[in-house]
C-alpha cells in the first residue's frame, strides 16, 4: 500500500515514516509543504495520503485545504488527516467533502502504531475514521434537541463507536453483545435519525455525520 506523508515537523514525518513502514507500507513521498503534497499525490498516485492540518505559510488550515483538493481531484486517493487539536469544525468539513476514503485523526496516535496502521488501513480500503477522542468528547457535551435526542442510551454508545469507524463486528467485539444485536441497534439508529435511501455503508456516514454536527 504506498502512503503520501505531509507534515512541516521533520521529526513527527519520519516518524510517522517510521511507523508504516514497519507496518508493511511503501512510503512514496515525505513533503513539508501543501504544494509539495498535491504534486506527490499527482505523480505518485498513492493510495493513502497523511497530511497535518496546519501548514506553512500561515499555519491555520492549509493542510485541510489540500486535503479538500485531493478529495475533489482525485477521488481514489485516501485522505487521513492529522490534528494536534480536537477541532470538530475542521472534522466535519473533511467528512463533508465525501462519504468514504476520509479520516479525521489525533498525532497522538502517531505513538500507537497498531491504531495509527488500522486508521490507514481502513481509510484506504473506503472508510470513514473519526478519532476516538473527538468521539469521546462529543459524547460528554449537552447537546440541543435534536434526533438524537431520541436515540436510547445504548444506541448513542453505539452511533459513537460508528463514528469511531467501527464495523458492525468490531462494536459487538467492543460491548460484548453479538453482530446481530449491533445490526438491531443500528437499523434502528438509522430510522430514527431519518436518514436517507441510500447504500448501508453512506448510511453510516450520514450518521456520523449527524452525531458530529449536534455536538
Amino acid at each position: 500500500m504506498r502512503v503520501v506523508i505531509a507534515d512541516d515537523a521533520v521529526l513527527l514525518r519520519e516518524g510517522v515514516a517510521r511507523v508504516l513502514d514497519g507496518g508493511g507500507f511503501e512510503i512514496v513521498a515525505k513533503v513539508g509543504s501543501a504544494p509539495e503534497l498535491l504534486r506527490a499525490v499527482e505523480s505518485t498516485a498513492p493510495d493513502v495520503a497523511l497530511v497535518d492540518i496546519r501548514m506553512p505559510p500561515t499555519h491555520v488550515d492549509e493542510g485541510l485545504v489540500a486535503a479538500e483538493t485531493i478529495r475533489r481531484r482525485w477521488p481514489d486517493v485516501g485522505v487521513l488527516v492529522l490534528s494536534g487539536y480536537v477541532e470538530t469544525e475542521y472534522a466535519l468539513r473533511l467528512l463533508d467533502g465525501g462519504e468514504k476514503r476520509c479520516g479525521y485523526l489525533l498525532k497522538d496516535r502517531v505513538l500507537d502504531a497498531a491504531q495509527l496502521t488500522d486508521a490507514v488501513r481502513r481509510v484506504a480500503a473506503g472508510g470513514v475514521v473519526v478519532d476516538p477522542e473527538l468521539v469521546a468528547r462529543l459524547v460528554g457535551r449537552s447537546r440541543t434537541v435534536s434526533l438524537l435526542d431520541e436515540l436510547t442510551p445504548r444506541e448513542r454508545e453505539v452511533l459513537g463507536l460508528m463514528a469511531e469507524g467501527l464495523t458492525d463486528r468490531g462494536i459487538a467485539t467492543r460491548l460484548y453483545v453479538t453482530p446481530k444485536t449491533v445490526e438491531t441497534h443500528v437499523r434502528h439508529i438509522f430510522a430514527k435519525l431519518c436518514l436517507p435511501a441510500t447504500a448501508a455503508d453512506n448510511k453510516r456516514v450520514h450518521a456520523v455525520l449527524t452525531y458530529l454536527r449536534a455536538s
